[in-house]
């Protein structure tokens, strides 16, 4: 892996994140599940941005928050993903290139779909519900994987939110094989358990035949397998996949490989204010590590941090440089 342009490229949506604090009340009144992520149509997201109170916009997208998160860490990153040329186009471009990330998808046509937007309703304890309209994202198609790009990443970082739209599952398809066909590692996030609900089986063949390093945190992983507990799930796991990263919110993480099983603490954090893009910031932070040399534990544990890092505030980006979190 010494000859790699990149640490990570990761392929996903790309979207911008509307957050708003709310209530449960209120999401009971908008007919919302709470805790998930739902797809909706362009009416539908216009409806619920006009019920949505202050709004902060922030650029999201699963896999391109673990992009920016690596960035963060000190680590060499790449983005692949469909926007608009419109104005959350140009503030997602804006965004993930001035974190240092490396981003040359070129936008949709003009008057085509316009670029994502995920609406992230935020009650109390800081529990996420979303309701995303993908737009420009379902735009994405494997003539966007640039074969050099993917040889060049030690790691090609799938989201598994693309496996909804049927061209970005040719990329998804597409990248893997060009990543294994150069010696490099293919990692999967689970992303929703309504997502793993959605795609069950093709999940588990992906799991099986094509991904190195799975992400997933407890209630995906029992979704995958279709068990009730985490204990269950994490047999079923074994012997699946080369690694498996799989988080359980104040309970830490839990990494498994064939020879080795770490426990992992969550990292202190003072109070929770939002948690978007905690497992994507794990991710970041566990594949810094792993691209890096470190051990498994200590992947896990700078993974652990900067989950910590991004739930003390609004949006699933950081706000301060996460290598400065870094343990010896």
């Amino acid at each position: 892996m010494d000859n790699a342009t990149f640490d990570v490229v990761g392929i996903g949506n790309a979207i911008v994140d509307v957050l708003s604090h709310t209530t449960d009340e209120a999401l009971d009144t908008l007919g919302l599940a709470k805790g998930a992520m739902t797809l909706v149509d362009a009416a539908r997201a216009e409806e619920l941005y006009r019920a949505m109170g202050p709004a902060v916009e922030v650029s999201g997208g699963s896999a391109a928050n673990t992009i920016a998160g690596l960035a963060s860490l000190g680590g060499r990153g790449a983005f692949v993903g469909k926007v608009s040329d419109d104005q959350l186009g140009r503030i997602f471009r804006h965004d993930i290139q001035a974190a240092g990330v490396a981003f040359e998808t070129p936008p949709c046509n003009a008057g085509g779909a316009p670029t994502a937007r995920c609406l992230i309703f935020v009650t109390p304890e800081g529990q996420r519900t979303m309701q995303t309209h993908l737009g420009a994202c379902v735009e994405l198609g494997p003539e966007d994987i640039d074969p050099a790009l993917v040889a060049r990443a030690k790691v090609t970082y799938l989201e598994g939110y693309l496996w909804d739209p049927p061209r970005a599952k040719e990329a998804f398809r597409k990248a893997a094989a060009i990543a294994h066909e150069a010696g490099r590692k293919v990692a999967l996030s689970l992303s929703d358990p309504f997502c793993v609900g959605r795609h069950r089986a093709e999940f588990r063949e992906l799991v099986r035949e094509h991904i190195d390093i799975l992400f997933a945190n407890e209630v995906e992983l029992c979704a995958l397998w279709e068990v009730e507990d985490f204990d269950a799930a994490l047999q079923a796991t074994r012997g699946q996949c080369a690694v498996a990263a799989l988080t359980r919110s104040e309970k830490g993480s839990v990494v498994l490989t064939d020879g080795e099983f770490h426990i992992v603490d969550a990292a202190p954090v003072d109070r929770v204010v939002d948690t978007t893009g905690a497992g994507d910031l794990y991710a970041a932070g566990f594949l810094f590590g792993y691209t890096n040399g470190r051990d498994l534990y200590d992947c896990g544990r700078i993974g652990s941090l900067a989950a910590a890092e991004v739930i003390s505030h609004i949006g699933a980006r950081p706000e301060r440089p996460l290598k400065e979190l870094l343990p010896a």
